[in-house]
C-alpha cells in the first residue's frame, strides 16, 4: 500500500513550505520545536541546564520513541544526512535474566505508522510476524558474556528485510563524547556511517550498498528505546543526545495555492518527481471525495483541478503518495 500525505488547502490562496533541515541542540524546549513522545515519557527528558537530551534505553518497557516527523516520506530514491552527539553514562546487557543477550540503543529513522503498532518487534529480526520494517538507523550493542560491543548500522526493508554493517570490537566507553554521522545517497544508494571519539575518528567507516530490489520508507527522527519482547536479549542504559542534525529533501508539496481558473477549481504547488498526487475534496472533514485523477509529477510546477465543484462551499487537499 503506498504511504501518503495530506496537505490542506482552504477556498483561499494559502502556501505550504518546510525547512528541509531540522537543527536541534536543546537549548530550549524541543516540544516546542514539533518533538514528541510515543510510549513513555519518563524515559526522554530535556535537561534544561545542560541543555541536551537525557535518555533511558530500557527494554523492558513499551516500545517508546523521542521523535520528529519529517514532513515527507524517505525512500531509496532520496538523499539524507543525520547526525548527532551521543554519550552514554552507563550500559548493562542481559538485564532481564531471561533473555541473557545484547540488544541495541537506537537513534536514526523510521516509519511511524509501522513502529506504533502494537506487534512492532524491533529484537526478534527477520519474522513474518513481529519483525520491524521500514529502519534506517545507527545502533550500539554493549558487550555481553564473551561477545565484544558492537556498533551498527542496519536499514530494514518494506517487507522486513535487513542489511546492516557492524564495527565490531568498538566500545563507547560511558563517559566519552561521540559524534555519529549518517548520509545516505539516492544517486548511489548508499549509506555511510562515520564515528568520531573527541574529534577523532573512532573505527572504520561503515558502508551498505542498496541493492535495486530494496526499498524503505521513513517518515520520522527517533531516539528509540525499544521492547525487547520477543528477542533473546535485553539492555538499560542511560545517557545523552545532543546537537541533532538532520537533512531531507523538501516536503513533496510545496508553494500551495489554489482559486478558481475559467470557472474550475484549481490547485497550483511545486512537487517532487516519484510522487502521486491526487486533488481531494469534502464539505464535512468526515468523509473526502477524490476530485482529480492521481498524476506522476513529471515536472515540478503541477495542477490539479476540480472540473465539478460545488455550487456552495468546500475544501480542498492535496495527497501526495509515494507509490
Amino acid at each position: 500500500m503506498p504511504l501518503q500525505i495530506c496537505v490542506l488547502l482552504a477556498l483561499f490562496a494559502t502556501s505550504f513550505a518546510g525547512a528541509a533541515t531540522l537543527q536541534e541542540n536543546f537549548s530550549s524546549d524541543p516540544t516546542g520545536d514539533g518533538w514528541r513522545v510515543f510510549g513513555n515519557t519518563n524515559l526522554f527528558r530535556w535537561d534544561a541546564t545542560n541543555q541536551n537530551l537525557a535518555v533511558t534505553w530500557d527494554s523492558s518497557q513499551t516500545n517508546s520513541y523521542f521523535y520528529h516527523p519529517l514532513g515527507t516520506i524517505l525512500a531509496c530514491d532520496d538523499s539524507f544526512q543525520l547526525s548527532f552527539d551521543l554519550v552514554f553514562q552507563d550500559y548493562a546487557s542481559g538485564t532481564n535474566p531471561d533473555q541473557p543477550y545484547t540488544f541495541e540503543a537506537a537513534v536514526g529513522f523510521l516509519n511511524l505508522a509501522n513502529a506504533t503498532q502494537a506487534g512492532f518487534s524491533r529484537g526478534v529480526g527477520v519474522d513474518p510476524t513481529y519483525g520491524p520494517d521500514n529502519l534506517v538507523e545507527f545502533d550500539f550493542f554493549p558487550a555481553f558474556y564473551i561477545f565484544s560491543p558492537t556498533i551498527a548500522q542496519v536499514i530494514v526493508s518494506t517487507n522486513n528485510a535487513w542489511l546492516y554493517n557492524n564495527n565490531s570490537l568498538l566500545e563507547m566507553t560511558p563517559g566519552e563524547l561521540f559524534h555519529v554521522e549518517l548520509a545516505y545517497s539516492g544517486t548511489t544508494r548508499t549509506l555511510t556511517t562515520t564515528l568520531t571519539n573527541n574529534g577523532v575518528q573512532y573505527g572504520q567507516t561503515q558502508t551498505i550498498q542498496v541493492p535495486a530490489n530494496f526499498d524503505f520508507r521513513a517518515t520520522a527522527v527517533s531516539v528509540s528505546s525499544y521492547s525487547d519482547q520477543h528477542a533473546d536479549g535485553s539492555i538499560l542504559a542511560h545517557g545523552t543526545v545532543d546537537n541533532l542534525l538532520i537533512s531531507v529533501p523538501p516536503p513533496p508539496v510545496q508553494n500551495l495555492t489554489g482559486a478558481f481558473s475559467n470557472g474550475v477549481w484549481q490547485a497550483e504547488f511545486t512537487g517532487r518527481t516519484n510522487w502521486l498526487y491526487t486533488l481531494e475534496r469534502t464539505k464535512d472533514f468526515q468523509s473526502w471525495t477524490n476530485a482529480s485523477a492521481a498524476i506522476a509529477a513529471s515536472v515540478t510546477n503541477l495542477f490539479l483541478q476540480d472540473p465539478n465543484p460545488p455550487v456552495d462551499n468546500a475544501f480542498y487537499r492535496v495527497k501526495a503518495q509515494r507509490p
